[in-house]
């Protein structure tokens, strides 16, 4: 039973089915073919009208649109459920129990336990395009994730068409050169963790590689890869970032900065000064309209608009800005990034019918040390608003768990994929507390696991920091916390490991322990 996520119920018979005659599935045509092609690309398992017969069925008594019940007897599959997820997911478990052409006679009752279970590409720092898109989302569908949290700008650039803003792309986009590391740099540890001060230290690096990069998608290009996630049972969520990691876009229209001076796309990584003006109706304009035209690609029900890292230099220098805090009785900056967040999120809201998701800063807490000295916010955050959770102390979790906002927790330290498998090891992956003690599920709505690419220029990086992990996230997403066993995942992850290597991937040399 080799099978990752692993299904919440389990009943093994005596006895194989064999497949080697083919398959023949019963009805539901949109499954059949998902069915076809697996089995055939897959196992060489060919459709034949004397093929053991696989009857897909609907069933209202399944309560979960993501569960399914799966039957697999010596001469017929059955399964149920609610609608075409639950469906989908049990082809997927169908696909890890093959081997040899059989399948082994058994009852499953599945379903996950947390209806967020993503994986975060970060393409502003490095553009990878829509062929290794397509691959993580084949690789997280098989998985059983469902979402794909797409991090399209940042101060690195912006990947993504507004016909509206045409130099977003064409001059955002591109970069003269790129950061890269220095190998022989000597610099004092900043935190005396010697895996993490490795890590941190790349962006202390003065080497570049002296090579312009550029790239970004198309509305066709989104609507081609929203339309294949579909297929596969995964959600896109959009990031478009406000209002910190700006740069890019500031690179564009200066006017959108809090200076109104003109930059460049910077090459370096790392938190830069440059925000937006939220005094300015016509930044804030701007911002309205990228959402608005971005809104329609996606069809999910998110919209996730960054929020992170929010410096306050600029807006603690802006006459403008200290006037519309006067005018609007805002204490400090913190006032100021909540105010402009609800801004969005009532317009997100009211006129695109989605929420806004956010990293822990929208909250308007102290997140980070330099953050601290603008005092505690008089605003309270939308609560229409989701909240990733993602640094900090452990207490802004449980502070946005008690004032009942919807939350996915995502905290660097169990769930950032380009951290070093010293700072993150397997083990610890898959060890992730999702709930904290004292709080039910229902109070998570799930997890993500994040992969930003300031190191990561290519697929073979890709593959090396995400797989194995991103398999542990899967299961944490999905398997019940009284049902999870690592002993267990590490037995089932070796198989899926050759399949990996048999596709060509570039994985770690890490044992499985």
């Amino acid at each position: 039973m080799n099978i990752i996520p692993y299904p919440n119920k389990v009943q093994v018979l005596d006895g194989y089915c064999d497949l080697s005659k083919g398959v023949n599935v019963v009805g539901e045509k949109v499954m059949a073919k998902q069915l076809y092609d697996c089995f055939q690309n897959d196992f060489g398992i060919s459709q034949k009208s004397k093929g053991v017969k696989v009857f897909f069925m609907y069933s209202s008594e399944i309560t979960n649109e993501e569960g399914y019940r799966l039957n697999i007897d010596s001469d017929n599959i059955t399964i149920h459920a609610s609608n075409r997820k639950g469906h989908f997911y049990a082809l997927q478990t169908l696909r890890q129990l093959v081997s040899d052409k059989q399948l082994p006679r058994v009852r499953i009752i599945d379903e996950p336990t947390f209806s967020w279970r993503a994986f975060m590409l970060d393409e502003a720092r490095h553009f990878h395009g829509k062929e290794v898109v397509k691959k993580m989302i084949d690789e997280m569908a098989a998985l059983k994730m469902n979402t794909f949290h797409w991090h399209l700008t940042d101060d690195a650039g912006w990947r993504v068409e507004i016909k509206k803003y045409p130099l977003l792309t064409k001059i955002g986009s591109k970069r003269d050169s790129t950061q890269i590391e220095d190998l022989n740099l000597q610099v004092p540890g900043e935190t005396g963790n010697a895996a993490y001060d490795a890590f941190l230290r790349r962006y202390q690096s003065n080497k570049f590689d002296g090579k312009p990069h550029q790239g970004y998608y198309t509305h066709q290009d989104i609507k081609d890869i929203v339309a294949y996630a579909n297929e596969r049972c995964v959600q896109v969520i959009p990031e478009i970032s406000m209002p910190g990691h700006a740069s890019s876009a500031i690179a564009s229209y200066p006017w959108l900065g809090t200076t109104g001076q003109p930059i460049e796309v910077p090459t370096r990584f790392g938190v830069m000064l440059n925000v937006f003006d939220p005094s300015s109706k016509k930044a804030v304009q701007f911002l309205k309209d990228v959402l608005a035209e971005i809104s329609p690609l996606f069809p999910a029900p998110y919209i996730h608009i960054g929020g992170d890292e929010v410096k306050h230099d600029q807006w603690k220098a802006s006459k403008n800005i200290s006037k519309y805090m006067e005018e609007n009785n805002l204490k400090n900056y913190k006032d100021v990034q909540v105010k402009f967040t609800n801004e969005i999120s009532d317009f997100v809201e009211k006129e695109l019918g989605k929420s806004i998701i956010g990293w822990s800063e929208i909250l308007g807490v102290d997140t980070h040390a330099w953050q601290k000295d603008a005092g505690k916010t008089s605003q309270s955050l939308s609560k229409n608003a989701v909240v990733q959770f993602w640094t900090g102390n452990k207490d802004i979790l449980k502070f946005a768990l008690d004032n009942k906002y919807k939350v996915v927790n995502s905290y660097c330290e169990d769930t950032y994929l380009d951290y070093s498998y010293e700072q993150l090891p397997l083990k610890r992956s898959y060890a992730f507390q999702v709930v904290p003690e004292g709080y039910k599920n229902s109070s998570i709505i799930g997890l993500g696991c994040q992969l930003w690419t300031e190191w990561v220029p290519d697929i073979a990086t890709i593959q090396y920091q995400a797989f194995p992990r991103i398999a542990a996230y899967a299961e944490l997403g999905w398997t019940s916390e009284d049902n999870k066993s690592y002993n267990r995942f590490l037995k089932n992850l070796k198989p899926l490991m050759a399949k990996w290597e048999a596709k060509g991937y570039n994985l770690p040399k890490i044992e499985l322990k």
